[in-house]
């Protein structure tokens, strides 16, 4: 047992985890087509919800584990499991459940700074991962997280579910075939009446939440009693503003249509102007633009003060030279340069989240997303969203935000998206980590 513990311990320090977590892929299974899938869920928020409920979509699925370092949190989401049918054993302790030689799959829908580090010790651990988007808190951990995906050889998707949609996949497959001519621009957008979060008082954290571990790989901060379970998002010790929390999806559906990667020229502008003297650290207003080589842009218009947007909440735009589609997770609307509507595809019966205040998103979209990793695990199907691609949208989005706090244009090369000449903004590449929590490879 004590060593036991002490392997535990040091998953997560430096080179030691990385090499102990190498040596635990005799952990995972060889699964067959009759094999059932065991998945793990870490985090137990809004989130949790809608992909547990997703994963009971899945043939042959079952959840065998739930973790969150909240016990109130854990509690409930275990009531939400048992209505869904499954009956998973509750953990508090993430490690313990890379552990675990019946999971398969860890399903991860943690605060932001815990998905790249979790993705990659999940998958040291012989695990395949899904991560919600975005799938890291910098872009240094995104290329790791690239990196060690394929040392392990291990499956991981990321949790941009739009890539899963059927009008979607029909109009890029019809944007391929000409119908709008040559696409050159795509406009990402979302917008949301969030409300300011206030001054966050010191007070001891509450006693069914572990602080410490719930803090994990970022550095340690006293608790405030403004940041959990949600405002998080907009500290930056922890979170990544809207660019990357909406803007993740709509960015990366833009990417889809022009078929571009990473840019050549990147500026932002906005801030915190609609609100003031509270803690929120990120922008509410942000409009980010990107150059791409063959004369090819997406520009980002991110609201998080106002609800407003002449396109409707959230959605993406995509301009040819023959026409214009508007895109959301619920249809694919075509229409031509004087924008007279062409024809209307509708994703199905099934309601998608198109809600910009749904914070579970539960969807034919995410069963479907679900769904294409249970197949690329048991049958080797193709990932619709393989973390190589989607941290090119993930690391478009940080670049949004480098530029925005430089206040300058910066420029990307546009073959490994780093960002070349400005010093500052390369300073911005990774952040400072918890002694023993920084991911390796």
């Amino acid at each position: 047992m004590n060593s036991r513990r002490n392997f535990i311990k040091s998953t997560v320090t430096a080179a030691a985890g990385a090499a102990m977590f190498s040596s635990a892929k005799s952990y995972a299974r060889v699964l067959g087509a009759n094999d059932i899938i065991n998945f793990a869920i870490v985090g137990c928020g809004g989130r949790a919800h809608g992909l547990a409920k997703s994963i009971g979509f899945v043939d042959k699925a079952n959840i065998t584990y739930i973790c969150d370092v909240d016990g109130k949190r854990l509690n409930s989401f275990s009531k939400h499991c048992k209505e869904l049918k499954f009956n998973p054993k509750l953990e508090k302790d993430f490690r313990e459940v890379f552990l675990k030689t019946d999971v398969d799959v860890v399903v991860i829908a943690t605060p932001e700074h815990y998905h790249a580090p979790m993705a990659i010790w999940a998958m040291q651990a012989g695990k395949h991962v899904y991560v919600e988007k975005p799938c890291s808190h910098n872009p240094y951990e995104t290329e790791l997280l690239i990196a060690v995906q394929k040392k392990t050889g291990k499956l991981c998707q990321m949790g941009n579910q739009q890539r899963s949609s059927k009008t979607s996949a029909m109009a890029i497959n019809e944007i391929g075939e000409g119908i709008i001519g040559d696409p050159y621009m795509a406009k990402a957008f979302y917008a949301r009446a969030r409300q300011p979060i206030g001054v966050g008082k010191k007070v001891p954290a509450p006693e069914h939440l572990d602080w410490d571990l719930w803090q994990g790989p970022a550095p340690r901060e006293p608790y405030r009693d403004n940041v959990h379970p949600y405002n998080w998002h907009w500290f930056r010790t922890w979170g990544t503003g809207e660019i990357h929390n909406n803007g993740t999806h709509e960015i990366d559906i833009a990417r889809w249509a022009l078929g571009v990667d990473y840019p050549t020229r990147v500026v932002s502008n906005g801030g915190r102007l609609a609100h003031s003297g509270d803690d929120w650290e990120w922008f509410d207003t942000q409009i980010a633009s990107y150059n791409f080589e063959g004369n090819k842009q997406i520009t980002w218009e991110g609201y998080s003060a106002q609800a407003f947007n002449p396109g409707g909440g959230r959605g993406t735009v995509i301009y040819g030279s023959k026409g214009v589609i508007q895109l959301d997770r619920g249809k694919y609307v075509l229409m031509d340069l004087k924008g007279k509507k062409l024809k209307t595809e509708w994703e199905g019966k099934h309601k998608a989240a198109t809600d910009t205040n749904d914070s579970i998103g539960f969807d034919m979209l995410t069963v479907n997303h679900m769904r294409n990793l249970a197949a690329a695990v048991v049958k080797g199907e193709k990932l619709n969203a393989p973390i190589y691609d989607g941290g090119i949208s993930t690391q478009l989005c940080h670049l949004g935000n480098i530029a925005q706090d430089v206040k300058v244009s910066i420029d990307v090369d546009p073959k490994t998206g780093r960002v070349l000449k400005n010093k500052d903004a390369q300073k911005m590449w990774k952040r400072e980590y918890e002694k023993g929590w920084e991911p390796k490879l």
